[in-house]
């Protein structure tokens, strides 16, 4: 499933893809594939990526307009 909240939330703090990788402790280009939807976001992922953002889990795959 592709969030595009992802890459909207990782570029507006100014993140690098690697930066958001080290963060969940994953390779980049493991990354990458959850941010273009060709690989499914595990929920413990989800969880600490709504921490370091400080959104919602429904903001941030696209649920609810309110973070």
């Amino acid at each position: 499933m592709y969030f595009k909240r992802l890459e909207d939330l990782r570029t507006d703090a100014d993140l690098t893809q690697q930066q958001v990788a080290n963060i969940l402790t994953c390779k980049r280009e493991v990354y990458r594939r959850y941010e273009k939807g060709t690989r499914e976001l595990p929920l413990s992922y989800a969880i600490i990526l709504a921490r370091y953002y400080c959104v919602s889990l429904d903001y941030l795959v696209g649920l609810s307009d309110e973070k």
